[in-house]
């Protein structure tokens, strides 16, 4: 569901991990160095990270820094389409590899309501999660504020789009196509396809490649595997299709790819 611990106490982080919950990184004192799937960050004081359900992610320093790591599921924060649009809202916990650090500035909402969330959950009162859920909006909220002051671009996606990226994402061991995609969501392929071309310019299934490439390159990178493994745990039947779509889709072909990256 939802839980907030003090990163010195969060040793999962140390190696490289992938969960099925997103995962919002506060720095409070100090500089942490962070690695979010082929990218690294580095968060300075009072600044945050967002981090989409399925990234790989780990922290590679943080000597003398302090700070707070929430991690919640899509079922918990997400009771209504208001919720979807907002946990993506302006690329937040973006399925596009769009993370990025967010300076908070002088803004100590976020960090002093994660220590009240922090609290809620230690004492557990009477509606508490209810009263985490709200907690959550207003980080949210503030976080997205901030972001627009910086000068970042406001996105508001839609429900169905983004309940459309988190049906691919499930279902990436199916190679799944924008047809599969339409049925499970009671809508067309034609409706998919006008909401992912004015997100992204692209089709419904140029969107699924590329969020099926993404996910092949963290097989290869993180759990090592072959590119035979890969196109399997894809629902590829055939390795060299596989290694003809990830060429097509990624500009290199998976040997390269893995030679590129000592892999």
């Amino acid at each position: 569901m939802i839980s907030v611990k003090s990163l010195e106490n969060a040793t999962e982080l140390q190696s490289s991990r992938r969960i099925r919950k997103f995962v919002l990184v506060w720095c409070e004192i100090g500089n942490i160095i962070i690695q979010v799937d082929e990218n690294e960050f580095v968060l300075t004081p009072n600044s945050v990270i967002t981090i989409t359900s399925g990234q790989i992610h780990w922290i590679k320093n943080m000597k003398a820094s302090k700070g707070i790591i929430t991690e919640f599921t899509f079922d918990f924060f997400c009771k209504d389409d208001n919720d979807i649009e907002l946990v993506f809202h302006n690329s937040l916990f973006c399925h596009f590899a769009m993370n990025e650090v967010i300076e908070l500035n002088q803004s100590q909402i976020v960090g002093n309501t994660l220590k009240e969330i922090q609290s809620e959950l230690d004492e557990a009162p009477y509606q508490y999660l209810i009263s985490i859920h709200s907690r959550m909006k207003l980080i949210l909220v503030e976080i997205n504020r901030q972001k627009i002051k910086g000068g970042g671009e406001v996105w508001k996606p839609d429900a169905l789009f983004l309940k459309f990226l988190e049906a691919v994402r499930s279902n990436f061991n199916s190679n799944p196509k924008a047809g599969d995609i339409a049925t499970m969501l009671n809508t067309t392929v034609s409706k998919l396809n006008e909401h992912a071309k004015i997100h992204t310019g692209r089709t419904a299934q140029s969107v699924i490649f590329g969020l099926m490439v993404s996910e092949a390159k963290r097989l290869f990178t993180y759990e090592k595997l072959s590119v035979k493994e890969t196109a399997f745990s894809l629902g590829f039947s055939d390795p060299f299709y596989f290694s003809n779509f990830f060429k097509k889709n990624a500009g290199v072909s998976p040997k390269e790819y893995q030679h590129a990256h000592n892999l």
